[in-house]
């Protein structure tokens, strides 16, 4: 007896064991495949990295309007006004359309080169600034699109947003609107957030500078700041060495003793970056006092108007709608072509500042409010 029961308790510790080998062998396949298609999606992504980095598209702007107050008039008016609007617009429009064929076919008739009216456009870029201006590589290319059909009638709004960052950065994207300019377009900025310091060096480059009512302007100024881990390391006994070839190669550093000398050449680097800053500010904003502004100092609204670092209050919901009336609006993107893995880490990045906002508004309200 004491054989079969010692048998029998063998019996299910030899399932267990069976069992837990065949998940075992279940969960490495699964990691193998998940490592594979990884893999295999790098490399797809570097055989077509050569290939069209990206594509431009362009959104009608006045059809979304259209699109929300049919959709609104759709439930609070009358089914018969609705109708009626409807087909008033649609009237409109045929009649537009034909008198625009018309006149076309009388201008090939003429074999002119004499140019055909139409409506005035306003072409719609978006800037989002980041530490290293990253938005400029698909800026310039909206720019570039945008240039080869716009003409003297039309006009560029850029939607800005940034708190700055590179100098060298903010400089090659403050070119680029430059180049609208350069073509004699009108170029208007509007600010609904935050233009300050290199966000600002791009703003200041338009024809007419819009911001919402407590958007962040100006910060006219220049900031750099490095740690020193000089005495930590001689605490503990640690050598560092650096070699340099020119006096100035290397100012200030993170882990080497810094000297009286170095540091005065690194503030006078900074002095010259903000006087070329304030020279930027003054050439393309001649009415603003330059001094006075040139600061470090942020304004909101009103008081940005009063120094003359905007031109006006408004926000670019306001300003789009507004045009829509008299103009096309066009919205322009170019959309970057991504890879898979590039993707999923644009994913988890969203996915991690998601969680750290929440937490961040749970702590603020408890906080403040509680």
């Amino acid at each position: 007896m004491r054989g079969s029961n010692s048998t029998t308790e063998q019996i299910p510790m030899a399932e267990f064991f069976f069992d837990y080998g065949l998940f075992l062998l279940k969960s490495v396949t699964v990691v193998v495949a998940i490592a594979a298609i990884i893999l295999i999606s790098v490399a797809a992504g570097m055989r077509t990295r050569k290939s069209a980095e990206g594509h431009i598209e362009v959104t009608r702007v006045n059809d979304d309007i259209d699109h929300l107050r049919d959709t609104l008039s759709a439930t609070v008016e009358e089914p018969y006004a609705f109708k009626h609007q409807i087909k008033q617009r649609h009237k409109a429009e045929k009649a537009e359309h034909k008198a625009k064929v018309k006149s076309l076919k009388q201008a090939a008739k003429k074999d002119t080169e004499q140019e055909v009216e139409r409506k005035r456009r306003l072409y719609v870029l978006d800037f989002e600034g980041d530490m290293k201006a990253s938005a400029v590589s698909r800026l310039r290319r909206e720019i570039t699109a945008v240039l080869s059909l716009a003409e003297k009638q039309d006009e560029v709004l850029v939607r800005l947003e940034s708190g700055g960052g590179m100098v060298h950065a903010y400089g090659l994207a403050s070119s680029q609107l430059q180049r609208v300019k350069d073509q004699q377009i009108d170029l208007t900025v509007c600010v609904d957030k935050v233009a300050a310091s290199g966000g600002y060096m791009m703003a200041c480059v338009a024809s007419k500078l819009l911001a919402a009512p407590f958007a962040i302007i100006g910060s006219i100024g220049v900031i750099a700041q490095l740690p020193n881990f000089h005495r930590l390391l001689k605490k503990n006994d640690v050598d560092f060495e650096m070699i340099t070839a020119g006096e100035y190669k290397r100012t200030l550093t993170i882990f080497g003793e810094n000297t009286e000398k170095g540091r005065k050449k690194f503030t006078d680097d900074i002095e010259d970056i903000h006087l070329l800053f304030k020279d930027f500010v003054s050439q393309h904003r001649p009415q603003l006092n330059i001094e006075e502004v040139a600061t470090g100092e942020i304004w909101f609204g009103q008081r940005a108007v009063d120094n003359a670092l905007i031109d006006g209050l408004s926000t670019s919901d306001e300003y789009i709608v507004k045009a829509c009336e008299e103009s096309d609006v066009f919205e322009v993107k170019y959309e970057e072509k991504k890879s898979l893995p590039e993707k999923l880490g644009i994913a988890m990045h969203a996915a991690i500042d998601a969680v750290l906002l929440k937490w961040l508004a749970r702590g603020t309200q408890n906080r403040f409010y509680s």
